[in-house]
């Protein structure tokens, strides 16, 4: 039930009183609030990225919050330490790795983040001591298509947003490694040193994959850490040749939210590096939590791999869909949205008034509808404005 902002705080009474409630009160409040939120998993809703909760996903949301663990220490933590390795693992097969390190992280964007962050440490390992102005001016480049999450993490990271070059995209919304290769050698001659690329695997407006080959190749001419960003995909590339292409990349950004429902937050930042690059870039050793003499294997302490202290558990909720439908059932999962998208992209060029912008390449669907009022008036100046007021 929608209401303006101004009605839904007067309506829900969100003031915090000095005295309690009773419990009838309470489940009053829960219901008003059930009430007048978005149903996410509701058939029709269609405003962003992710939807749906699977069931065996719900469980295991439940059984995180009873339990209140935080994920840092195998002494806190010891089953959701050793789930997550698995976890993780299995998500490193499924990019095409055969080994590697990871971390769960509280998004995509901050996974993007850590990429970038890794691969200043990497190419610089004294930025983590010394800080930026100890550096030459950096350059990091992705496509226009690109997520915004990488010009918020420049500017977070102190990089700056001025350092991301946006490379030109085809009329299908992928980088033009041509125009990648331009870039970069723009940098140099601007006295920038580059260090870092993103493609995209999924944009999130054409749904758009980069071509990672040419991208590698040219990240491997210049020396550059390439980070694909796969968050939109339900197994990195499904149904693309995924491990034909991500396998090139030295990091990852993966979101099961997104096409698995298995419920924010769940999200995977993946690397190739297996000589603890994420530990040494991340880690800060605080003594009272990370003691070195513990009667266990201090390897299972995985939480200075992030720079977060308290995590919250969020592999068993992906462990348990997995457990309950397996690799293959996920996959059918993935392979059923492409099929929905073929079947609606048939059904919008059979009717009368609707375009497409595209043929889809991922589950993304763009298209126009046309009112009859404009039907027949592409040549006119004043189309595309009013078609864009439209839609």
């Amino acid at each position: 039930e929608w209401k303006e902002p101004a009605e839904l705080r007067e309506l829900l009474d969100l003031e915090l009183p000095s005295r309690g409630e009773p419990p009838e009160r309470l489940l009053e409040r829960c219901r008003a609030i059930i009430r007048h939120s978005v149903r996410t998993g509701h058939p029709h809703f269609f405003n962003q990225l992710f939807s749906g909760l699977d069931h065996h996903s719900l469980a295991g949301r439940l059984i995180t919050e009873a339990l209140n663990t935080s994920q840092y220490t195998y002494e806190i933590a010891p089953v959701f330490v050793l789930m997550e390795e698995v976890v993780l693992a299995k998500l490193r097969e499924l990019v095409g790795w055969s080994s590697g390190d990871g971390i769960f992280s509280p998004g995509g964007s901050i996974s993007n983040m850590y990429a970038m962050n890794v691969a200043r440490f990497h190419r610089f390992p004294e930025s983590r001591q010394k800080g930026n102005w100890a550096l030459p001016r950096l350059a990091l480049f992705a496509s226009q298509e690109c997520h915004y999450s990488i010009q918020k993490g420049a500017a977070f990271l102190g990089i700056g947003t001025d350092n991301v070059r946006l490379v030109a995209t085809d009329q299908g919304g992928k980088m033009v490694p041509e125009e990648l290769e331009k870039e970069i050698q723009r940098a140099k001659a601007e006295g920038a040193e580059p260090f870092f690329v993103c493609a995209t695997c999924g944009t999130t407006v054409l749904g758009a994959f980069d071509p990672l080959g040419s991208i590698a190749d040219i990240c491997q001419r210049h020396g550059l850490w390439l980070h694909v960003d796969v968050s939109r995909g339900g197994r990195p590339g499904a149904a693309r040749g995924g491990t034909r292409t991500t396998r090139v990349a030295d990091s990852v950004a993966w979101n099961p939210h997104k096409m698995l429902a298995v419920g924010l937050q769940c999200s995977a930042f993946l690397l190739r590096d297996t000589s603890g690059l994420l530990q040494r870039c991340h880690g800060a050793g605080a003594t009272y939590l990370f003691q070195r003499d513990k009667f266990y294997d201090i390897a299972y302490d995985t939480g200075d791999k992030t720079p977060q202290c308290g995590r919250r558990v969020d592999c068993l909720k992906l462990w348990l869909l997995w457990k309950a439908v397996g690799t293959q059932g996920l996959a059918r999962r993935v392979e059923r949205a492409f099929a929905f998208t073929r079947y609606l992209a048939e059904e919008v060029k059979r009717r009368d008034g609707f375009q497409l912008v595209l043929e889809p390449e991922f589950i993304n669907l763009c298209f126009w509808f046309v009112p009859p009022s404009l039907r027949g008036r592409e040549g006119c100046p004043d189309y595309w404005p009013r078609l864009g007021k439209v839609s």
